[in-house]
């Protein structure tokens, strides 16, 4: 069975094929401001379903499809991408030393046999934040990273160095919780093992 990937993130990508997956990729090219919600593990789940629904339309045969989003809640209120280089600094500033929730909505779709399943189901996982001083706060920003991503931060890349401490699942934070994907999978029929690459 195919597996598709709405997303374009490479991290995503590369947690499903260390996993012994080959996932296609097909990004959704879903306007992420079209989507509003003051609940921040919702709104994470709204943007995974809103970028399924552009991408399910256009598979044909059976396949399974992930879309996933993730959102930092810091303070009750959502974080994604700080986009440029002075909200890095503002938010690196304010959440340095600090913790935060990194919520990552999956969207799964199973396609089989002329029928659709659907479900989507939520992952939460508590980030501390080292107390970096300003200098480097600003050497982190000036290397393009958290700008990049969801919450302005990584575990898996430079930003990695400026997390003390997880509680929860550490796949969610890069993006997808493979250990809801494989409950998903396997609540919609689908044996996990049969999605390895070797088992086709």
């Amino acid at each position: 069975m195919r597996l598709i990937l709405a997303s374009k993130s490479p991290a995503r990508r590369l947690v499903l094929r260390a996993a012994g997956l080959s996932p296609e990729v097909l990004v959704s090219g879903f306007d992420e401001h079209q989507v509003r919600d003051a609940v921040p593990s919702r709104l994470a789940c709204r943007l995974a379903e809103a970028k399924a629904a552009v991408v399910v339309p256009q598979i044909e045969g059976d396949a399974i499809v992930i879309a996933c989003d993730s959102v930092l809640e810091f303070e009750g209120r959502a974080h994604g991408k700080p986009g440029t280089r002075e909200a890095a600094v503002e938010r690196w500033r304010h959440m340095r030393g600090r913790e935060g929730l990194l919520h990552t909505g999956h969207r799964v779709v199973v396609l089989r046999d002329g029928e659709e399943l659907a479900q989507t189901r939520l992952g939460t996982t508590t980030v501390r934040f080292a107390d970096l001083d300003d200098a480097e706060v600003d050497a982190y920003v000036a290397t393009g990273e958290p700008q990049r991503v969801a919450g302005g931060f990584t575990i898996d890349g430079i930003g990695g160095a400026y997390v003390t401490a997880i509680e929860g699942d550490p796949f969610n934070v890069v993006g997808l919780s493979l250990p809801l994907v494989r409950q998903m999978v396997i609540d919609a029929g689908v044996r996990w093992e049969s999605l390895w690459i070797n088992a086709r």
